[in-house]
């Protein structure tokens, strides 16, 4: 897809889709179980992450940013419908620098590439949630363009509360 390269003083990084059955699953899954104990939440088994990641529901797309043979950033999202004026868009669930590679420009190179990628697929906007405590993302999400929706909460239903609403459809 791209070569990011900011600065010519930094690695350039290559920006693809994840294809089913990649290659560079399990170099992903090495990612993944650092952005977990990043965010300080459990995480499975390798095996468990990659058979995760082959078993993604459709439309489930991920980003990846790979620098000689390691992924070094993963933006996960999914096509949206509908959103103002009926039309369609792109949810960003997650976007994750390795803790090596950020500062680089990373980021900035895969929401550039999932911009253009919204763009060619006719999409009219990325939504995406944020951490409130984290000044140094709010900045860079800011600094890309991004504008804050103060006006919307975010809500999650799950665990037994999903369960419960669920066997009301019985």
């Amino acid at each position: 897809m791209s070569i990011s390269q900011d600065d010519p003083n930094r690695a350039a990084a290559r920006i693809r889709l994840l294809q089913d059955h990649d290659a560079a699953l399990p170099r992903l899954a090495v990612l993944i179980e650092e952005m977990q104990a990043h965010y300080e939440v459990p995480c499975p088994a390798r095996a468990e992450i990659i058979a995760g990641l082959q078993a993604r529901p459709q439309g489930a797309e991920i980003l990846v940013a790979e620098r000689e043979e390691s992924v070094i950033a993963l933006c996960a999202f999914s096509a949206i419908y509908p959103g103002p004026g009926l039309n369609p868009g792109i949810f960003l669930k997650e976007l994750y620098v390795g803790r090596t590679s950020r500062g680089l420009g990373v980021g900035r190179s895969l929401m550039r590439e999932l911009a253009a990628l919204a763009g060619r697929r006719g999409l009219s906007r990325i939504d995406w949630t944020a951490d409130a405590q984290d000044d140094r993302l709010l900045a860079f999400y800011d600094e890309i363009g991004g504008v804050a929706k103060p006006e919307k909460l975010f809500y999650r239903l799950d665990g037994e509360a999903l369960a419960r609403l669920g066997d009301e459809a019985s």
